[in-house]
C-alpha cells in the first residue's frame, strides 16, 4: 500500500516516476488563463490569515461546503475568519474522492510545509502554523507567485479596464514575473443582457468616442485592443454560452445595435446576428496582431436565481451545459479562415462529452503555419481533475498531437492554486508512462522527456510568442 500523497503521488510506474522527477517537476509555469487580481499583485498584498488567501473567492471549496450542509454565513457570509476555516476543516474529510482533498493537502504541504491531514482534530494547529507563516514576505501575493516558479501569468480583463496595475508591474524590475492582461470582451457581444448600455458608456468614456453605430463600436473596440497590445496583451478570452453563427450584413447589425441602444427589445435572430458579427470582427483583429483567441464553451451560468440575487455571479452556481454547437463553431472558424484571418485558437468545453467535437473541428483548420494552431484546451473548470485531465489528453492524443499541447492553466482566483500544475504534470507523466509500460510507446527517455517539458512550459512559450526572460 502506498503512503498517501508521497513523492510518487499519482505515479504508478517507473517510467512515470523518471519523467516526473527528471523532466517535469522543476519546469517553470506559463499561466495563460487565470483570474488573479492584478491590483493584489501590484500592491503585493499580505494576507491576514489562511482563510483570506485560501477560501476567499474559491467557489470550488464553497460548493463543497454547501454540499456538506454548511450555512452560507460560514462561506460567503460575515462569520469570523477562523470559524470559516474551521467549517472547511469539518468539510474536507468528507471530500475523499473529490480533487479538493488532494489540492488542499498539496497546498498545505507545498506552501506551508504542513504534512498533516486537515480535520477538526488538526484544524487549530494548522490555523496557528499557517497564520504565523503568512507574516513572512514569502507569503505575499508576489512571494507566492515567485515561489511557484511562474514566469508569465495572464489575468482576465474587461476592455474598459485602465490596466494601471499591469502597467505598474511592467515597470517594477524587482518582480521578475510578467503579469499581462488578457482581453475579455464578453460585455461587448452580450447585447441581450442587463448592463449592455452601461458598458457601452464606459467604453465611450475610455475611448472618448461616441458609440451610436456599429462602425463606431468597431473603432472603439479596435482602440482598446491596440491599447491592450501596447500593455503586452497577446491573448483574448471569451465565454460563449452558447456559441452561435448567423450571417448578416453590417447594415443589418448596425440597425440591431441602434435598436438596442434606444432600449428596444431584440428577438433571438437579431441577437445571433449581432453576436456573430462582433465575434468575426474581434477574430480578425486578433489575427492582425498575432494574438491567441480562447473560446470557453458549454456553461449555464447563475442557475440559482435566489443565490444570484443574494451573492451575484461567480459564486459557485454555474454548471455544464448540453448545447448543440458544432455547426455554429465550424462556420465561425471557417468564415475567418476563408480570408486567412483565423487567429491561433484554443477551444475549451465544460461538458467533456464534446471533447471529440472540438478536437475534430479544430483539426480541420490546422494550416501548417503554427504547430498546434488550433488547440483542444486543457480540462477546464469542473474537468481539471484526474478523470477530466486524462480524458482531455487522451482525446487530443487520439485525434491530434499531444506533443504540441500548450498544457495546463489555473483558471483560479487563488494564489495557492499553482499546485494544480504539479497535479497535471504527474498525470501527464503517468499517462505516457503507462503507454511505455504497455509497449505502446518507446522507452526513449530523451524523446519522452522533451515531450513532457514541451507540454509543461516550452510549447506555451512558443505558441503565445511571449518572451519569458
Amino acid at each position: 500500500m502506498k503512503r498517501f500523497m508521497d513523492e510518487n503521488f499519482l505515479l504508478t510506474n517507473n517510467t512515470a516516476e523518471k519523467l516526473y522527477h527528471h523532466y517535469a517537476k522543476d519546469m517553470p509555469i506559463f499561466d495563460f488563463h487565470c483570474h488573479l487580481n492584478p491590483r493584489e499583485i501590484a500592491e503585493n498584498k499580505r494576507y491576514e490569515n489562511i482563510t483570506e488567501v485560501w477560501l476567499g473567492g474559491d467557489h470550488y471549496k464553497w460548493r463543497a461546503m454547501r454540499a456538506n450542509g454548511v450555512s452560507e454565513y460560514f462561506i460567503t457570509g460575515d462569520a469570523p475568519a477562523k470559524e470559516k476555516f474551521m467549517k472547511w476543516a469539518e468539510t474536507l474529510p468528507q471530500c475523499i474522492g473529490n480533487p479538493l482533498y488532494h489540492w488542499t493537502h498539496q497546498e498545505l504541504k507545498t506552501y506551508f510545509g504542513i504534512d498533516k491531514l486537515l480535520s477538526p482534530a488538526t484544524a487549530e494547529e494548522i490555523w496557528e502554523t499557517a497564520n504565523a507563516l503568512l507574516q513572512d514576505d514569502a507569503f505575499t501575493a508576489q512571494g507566492l507567485i515567485k515561489r511557484s516558479n511562474v514566469k508569465v501569468l495572464c489575468t482576465t480583463d474587461d476592455p474598459a479596464d485602465s490596466l494601471e496595475y499591469h502597467i505598474e508591474l511592467a515597470k517594477d524590475t524587482s518582480f521578475p514575473v510578467k503579469v499581462l492582461p488578457a482581453f475579455r470582451p464578453d460585455k461587448s457581444f452580450n447585447i441581450e443582457k442587463a448592463g449592455f448600455a452601461e458598458w457601452i458608456k464606459k467604453i465611450e468614456t475610455v475611448t472618448e468616442q461616441e458609440i451610436s453605430s456599429l462602425p463606431a463600436l468597431f473603432t472603439a473596440l479596435q482602440l482598446r485592443i491596440d491599447f491592450f497590445h501596447t500593455a503586452g496583451c497577446r491573448i483574448s478570452d471569451h465565454a460563449l454560452d452558447p456559441i452561435v453563427f448567423e450571417a448578416a450584413t453590417e447594415q443589418e447589425v448596425d440597425a440591431i445595435l441602434r435598436k438596442a441602444l434606444l432600449g428596444g427589445a431584440l428577438n433571438e435572430l437579431e441577437i445571433r446576428k449581432y453576436k456573430t458579427c462582433i465575434m468575426l470582427f474581434l477574430g480578425k483583429q486578433y489575427a492582425r496582431l498575432g494574438w491567441v483567441m480562447q473560446l470557453h464553451i458549454g456553461t449555464i451560468r447563475n442557475n440559482s436565481t435566489r443565490m444570484m440575487r443574494t451573492l451575484g455571479p461567480d459564486t459557485g452556481f454555474d454548471a455544464a451545459a448540453d448545447y448543440i454547437f458544432a455547426e455554429a463553431l465550424s462556420k465561425f472558424l471557417d468564415k475567418l479562415d476563408m480570408t486567412n484571418e483565423l487567429p491561433k485558437t484554443i477551444l475549451y468545453c465544460l461538458n467533456p462529452r464534446d471533447y471529440e467535437v472540438l478536437a475534430t473541428i479544430g483539426g480541420c483548420f490546422q494550416d501548417g503555419t503554427v504547430p498546434g494552431k488550433i488547440q483542444l484546451g486543457s480540462g477546464w473548470w469542473y474537468n481539471d481533475q484526474k478523470d477530466g485531465m486524462l480524458r482531455q489528453m487522451t482525446v487530443l492524443a487520439n485525434i491530434g498531437l499531444l506533443s504540441r499541447f500548450v498544457g495546463m492553466l489555473t483558471d483560479s482566483r487563488s494564489f495557492l492554486s499553482y499546485t494544480r500544475h504539479d497535479y497535471f504534470r504527474r498525470l501527464l507523466c503517468n499517462l505516457i508512462g503507462e503507454w511505455v509500460e504497455a509497449g505502446e510507446a518507446p522507452h526513449d527517455m530523451p524523446l519522452l522527456g522533451s515531450m513532457v517539458q514541451n507540454i509543461c512550459f516550452i510549447n506555451a512559450q512558443n505558441y503565445f510568442g511571449i518572451d519569458c526572460n
